[in-house]
């Protein structure tokens, strides 16, 4: 039949038989039914683009939040795959967003892991005080390091990067609460390396974060979680209040100057906007 059908001689028998397991392999078969007709509906074909994304992980992928806001915006081989899938474009911005935010899920996950454990390693090789990883006891602190001495301690909310020119941190309605009362509370933005290892520290204005952090319009709504797009303007360089401990030896590094590369922390944390 694949050699004899018309419509169907723009594959080879082997690549039909690819194609068929890739679907298998995705479980696209299971989740969109057996059946000719449920194969061949739109299901399907939002199953399809998802796993195609999600399994291509284009470089675009990664700003996808800010570069594809519409249908406009749109990769020209997303717009004729989804074509091809009897989608719309509206369809395919919508795979997009989802494939996105599982990938940018994960990776923050992963990547606030490892920028805590690191700092925590850091602190400890440099300050004449106690360092507690608290966030692996308990993540309701609105912290997630504390530093200090018994009678005066810092509390760390650690947001992590990997990427420089843009530094987008995820802060929860807690935390916000928390620096709000906690005068010790500080906001550290992480620069990790490619092999994992802090390259850069910076330390976010509080007072900005009042203001860019979204108002309750009434009783009836609150936000709970959001994401902000830091401008360099708002990062200082290095974590504020440490200096009281640091080790001479550790003077004039990530955590006193913040430097990368001989370049202060606001240069490479946030956007110059």
């Amino acid at each position: 039949m694949f050699l004899s059908h018309p419509r169907l001689r723009d594959l080879t028998p082997t690549q039909y038989g690819a194609a068929l397991d890739w679907l298998r392999r995705e479980g696209i078969l299971q989740s969109a039914g057996s059946t000719p007709a449920a194969l061949s509906g739109k299901l399907a074909g939002l199953a399809v683009l998802r796993a195609a994304v999600a399994g291509a992980e284009p470089t675009w992928l990664l700003d996808a939040d800010r570069t594809i806001r519409s249908a406009h915006d749109l990769p020209l081989d997303v717009v004729s795959a989804a074509e091809a899938l009897g989608l719309g474009a509206n369809d395919a911005v919508q795979v997009i967003k989802t494939v996105w935010g599982k990938v940018d899920t994960r990776a923050r996950a992963a990547l606030g892991a490892a920028g805590e454990q690191r700092l925590v390693e850091l602190l400890t090789d440099a300050l004449d005080a106690e360092v507690l990883h608290v966030s692996e006891v308990s993540d309701g602190l609105g912290y997630d390091i504390l530093a200090g001495c018994a009678d005066e301690a810092l509390h760390l909310e650690v947001k992590t990067t990997n990427r420089r020119g843009r530094l987008a941190v995820y802060l929860s309605r807690n935390e916000y609460e928390v620096m709000c009362t906690d005068s010790e509370w500080r906001l550290v933005a992480v620069l990790l390396d490619d092999s994992g290892w802090i390259a850069g520290a910076g330390t976010v204005n509080r007072r900005w974060i009042a203001e860019a952090v979204p108002v309750d319009g009434s009783a009836h709504g609150r936000w709970e979680s959001v994401r902000l797009d830091v401008p360099r303007a708002a990062v200082s360089p290095g974590v504020e209040g440490v200096r009281r401990w640091l080790r001479p030896q550790a003077a004039g590094g990530v955590l006193d100057s913040g430097t990368i590369d001989g370049l202060p922390a606001p240069q490479w944390l946030g956007a110059a906007q």
